[in-house]
């Protein structure tokens, strides 16, 4: 056999593989282009950044294909609109937290936190493996909405407040910025709950209008700088042991979409929800020293407004239960799976997270 010959056919051969290599989703599929509006603005750049690594990440798989473009809060529509947004087809996905809109219908609050409900494990194993998602799916069907669990911050610290909390009595007319239920839940022990999206809160707490707020954790607090005028740092955020952040995509237009890059989609969402959550993990350590180091003042809610706010909670659930059939069906799934992670986590985990921070190296 002559040996050039041998060698040209090796080049076609080459040649051929490399054009096999390119990514084979790629070849052949449309080219898609969507708009994704953020409850966040830039400047947080995990929750914010979450819906970024989404598109990112779809974008590579798809060799730029299915390209998705995000928009901060306010660029598109305010960081409190997303559900109207992605419902009306305005944009075709959106990157928000639910507890955003239960003036809408309690029933979200199920998707992102309950107040002294789940921890994020729990949390994660309801949406996952026991039935959760499928429940809060069905729910949202009804604002022609898919959702696709994309983030999360873990349980947040309480807030930043201006006095002091000492017992009940020091809630009584508190002008507070919460978003969701823990609002609703406050308002019985008189709070004054407020409602504003994240660009917002600093400048209200800064003239005074607010007396107290509320967001995340260290991490994203220091950048929104309320340790410039509140130094009071409470824990624990009693209504969000979790807190779960979502790619919300319009029914029709993820219908629209090939198989291939509606699997692309959900695969980059799972993969956010485990960035967003191990940033927060490995960022706010270092971050609520800073914090300190500059003059927050670390302090525990004292005994009767954790014993209060849960009392209230659990009352508010059942009346909510007894007048919103929606509210119900998801409500009643919900405190089912809860009775069972309690149990176990009471054996499995409780006992060895509490030995280990006891323990002094």
């Amino acid at each position: 056999m002559d040996r050039r010959s041998l060698l040209k056919g090796g080049g076609f051969a080459a040649a051929g593989a490399a054009a096999v290599a390119s990514p084979a989703i790629a070849q052949g599929m449309p080219e898609v282009k969507w708009r994704m509006a953020s409850s966040y603005p830039k400047s947080l750049d995990t929750l914010y950044g979450a819906g970024v690594q989404v598109a990112k990440r779809v974008a590579a798989a798809t060799d730029n294909k299915f390209q998705i473009q995000v928009f901060a809060a306010g660029e598109i529509v305010g960081g409190l609109q997303i559900v109207d947004a992605v419902q009306n087809g305005t944009v075709e996905c959106g990157y928000t937290l639910s507890s955003y809109y239960i003036g809408k219908d309690p029933t979200f609050m199920f998707e992102a936190s309950v107040p002294w409900g789940f921890n994020t494990r729990h949390h994660n194993a309801w949406m996952q493996h026991g039935g959760g998602l499928q429940l809060v799916r069905d729910f949202l069907a009804d604002y022609n909405i898919v959702n696709f669990p994309a983030g999360n911050t873990g349980a947040q610290m309480g807030g930043w407040f201006r006095k002091e909390i000492n017992s009940l009595e020091d809630l009584k007319g508190l002008k507070f910025r919460i978003a969701g239920m823990g609002g609703q839940i406050l308002a019985r022990l008189g709070v004054v709950p407020q409602v504003l999206a994240g660009g917002d809160i600093y400048p209200a707490l800064e003239r005074g209008t607010l007396d107290a707020v509320e967001w995340a954790g260290p991490y994203d607090d220091e950048k929104l700088g309320f340790v410039k005028v509140a130094k009071y740092y409470y824990y624990p955020g009693f209504w969000e042991g979790t807190a779960q952040t979502s790619v919300y995509a319009n029914k029709e237009k993820l219908a629209a979409l090939p198989e291939s890059y509606r699997n692309i989609l959900e695969a980059a969402c799972a993969e956010a929800n485990l960035w967003c959550l191990s940033k927060y993990d490995a960022e706010n350590p270092d971050a609520l020293r800073r914090v300190v180091s500059q003059g927050a003042v670390p302090k525990a809610f004292p005994r009767d407004v954790l014993e209060a706010s849960y009392k209230q909670a659990f009352a508010l659930y059942g009346e909510l239960a007894a007048q919103n059939p929606k509210f119900k069906k998801i409500f009643d799934h919900w405190m089912a799976f809860r009775d069972k992670e309690l149990t176990w986590f009471r054996i499995g985990e409780f006992p060895f997270d509490y030995f280990i921070y006891s323990q002094r190296n």
